[in-house]
């Protein structure tokens, strides 16, 4: 296994699945991606095909190795990353889903979320999981798929139906059906696992009437989870790391010490601030979910969200024609001395962690007849830096490590003047690796790990990257300024009925 140097990484997410191959060194030579349709049954309800994301994953993993000029054999293992909380449930006997699956942004688990908010259950979930009780989360979706295919409930309570989120799909497909399992960070976004006893709850089961067959195993990220079926691609492969794509990012980018963060920023922003090995509880809304887990050792994370990032930009660009590009904001930005006076709150689904308020909606502020275009572009890129800070303080007030150094990816992190202004807003340095696809490259991380490509985190921490590092220029009394600007136009979007 040590003559392989390469790891496949397929990277599966909300609008589609890519396949790079990693050498040795960590750098990517080869990609292939595919995008595949979004399903909106009616209002408020998402779904993919998973045998969409099936195809595309063989496609694009053939595609991967073909472009590398390799063949399977010459590949050490592969490492799975994925979409969070997207629920799956499938026959066993054919390993054909039962229904399409739910989409983490599907929100018919709501009135459930309800009900069981007002009989009290909520203080106990939250204890259990670090979660907040919401339809995000698997846990409603899978009791919706019970409740509403026929047969379901019962063919599941025989131990018929198999239960995953797409990673667990994926590795059952994969490996012919031989393998029903997750990994520890998975597991964490079901409202169904105990971070304290690193298991399924069964107080949580009960609550939510999910049968405890239909489970899989729990694993840790570097695992040696089974091979792939020989004829997929020649050759068996071992499937040997899996995480959520947050989690796996914050691999990607060596945040293994307690106190390090990272912020992938995409159509929304997720931020991760390694907290070690006891997992607080947060009085600020924010979620407690696990870092990773090796050697049967649990690390964990505080999670903050934000609902809108990139998607302020692509509204600039679809919904008010302003721009044709989003790369565009960077250079709009730099065209005006400061921001006018204009402040954008990109509530436009509701505004996520620390508020998770659903209700609010976006709104800008301080226009006049002197505010260009150029002033609503980075007012867009400027909200990005204030609701990051939000999550900080957040973080700070539930007793966190403020980081002295914020890892970034995603996207948006291409543009300069947002890393900037990032710095300047949460006077820190931010870090962006050259290598923005860190979701996948933690997914290789985890598989090279396992097979003794990398000697476990020392050894891909030591690996030679490049960094761009943006350090804080703003004085604290312009800081402050922005901030005070931001919270008062915060407050008003807020001010919902």
């Amino acid at each position: 296994m040590i003559g392989k140097r390469h790891i496949l990484a397929i990277d599966q997410g909300t609008t589609s699945t890519r396949s790079i191959v990693f050498d040795a060194a960590g750098s990517p030579i080869a990609t292939a991606q595919a995008e595949f349709a979004q399903h909106y049954p009616q209002s408020g309800w998402v779904e993919h095909d998973p045998e969409d994301i099936w195809r595309d994953t063989i496609a694009t993993a053939r595609a991967a190795i073909a472009q590398a000029g390799l063949d399977a054999a010459a590949i050490a293992a592969i490492g799975i990353t994925n979409q969070r909380e997207t629920t799956v449930l499938w026959d066993r006997a054919t390993g054909k889903p039962i229904h399409n699956a739910i989409v983490w942004q599907d929100r018919r688990g709501a009135p459930l979320c309800a009900d069981l908010k007002a009989a009290g259950h909520e203080p106990m979930i939250h204890e259990r999981t670090g979660l907040l009780l919401d339809a995000y989360f698997c846990a409603t979706k899978l009791a919706w798929l019970l409740d509403h295919v026929d047969g379901a409930r019962a063919r599941a309570e025989a131990g018929e139906l198999a239960f995953g989120t797409i990673d667990s799909f994926l590795l059952w497909r994969l490996t012919g059906g031989r393998v029903h399992a997750t990994d520890a960070t998975n597991a964490s976004r079901t409202l169904l696992f105990d971070i304290h006893r690193q298991d399924w709850c069964p107080d949580l089961l009960e609550l939510f009437g999910i049968p405890p067959a239909i489970l899989p195993a729990v694993r840790d990220n570097a695992w040696l989870f089974g091979e792939t079926e020989p004829d997929l691609f020649g050759a068996p492969i071992p499937i040997a790391g899996m995480a959520g794509d947050q989690h796996a990012a914050l691999i990607g980018q060596t945040r293994f010490a307690a106190g390090e963060a990272k912020a992938t920023y995409g159509t929304g922003c997720f931020m991760l601030l390694n907290i070690g090995d006891v997992p607080v509880t947060s009085d600020n809304r924010l979620l407690v979910t696990m870092a990773y887990r090796f050697d049967g050792r649990p690390t964990f994370a505080i999670e903050g969200s934000i609902f809108v990032a990139g998607a302020a930009v692509k509204w600039l660009r679809d919904g008010l024609g302003l721009i044709t590009h989003a790369s565009q904001t960077d250079d709009m930005a730099t065209r005006v001395a400061d921001n006018g006076g204009v402040y954008m709150v990109p509530g436009f689904v509701g505004l996520g962690a620390p508020h998770w308020e659903p209700d609010a909606r976006g709104l800008i502020t301080g226009l006049t007849l002197g505010t260009t275009a150029a002033h609503l572009a980075r007012a867009a890129l400027e909200a990005v830096a204030y609701q990051t800070a939000d999550l900080i303080d957040a973080m700070a007030r539930d007793g966190a490590k403020r980081p002295d150094v914020l890892r970034i990816d995603g996207g948006m992190s291409a543009n300069d003047w947002l890393c900037q202004f990032l710095a300047d807003i949460l006077n820190l340095t931010i870090e962006r690796p050259a290598v923005l696809e860190t979701t996948a490259l933690g997914a290789a991380y985890l598989a090279g790990m396992t097979v003794g490509l990398w000697n476990g985190c020392d050894g891909v921490a030591a690996l030679p990257r490049r960094i761009d590092r943006f350090a804080p220029l703003l004085d604290a009394d312009g800081r402050e300024a922005l901030l005070r600007g931001w919270r008062r136009a915060l407050r008003q979007a807020l001010m919902v009925e």
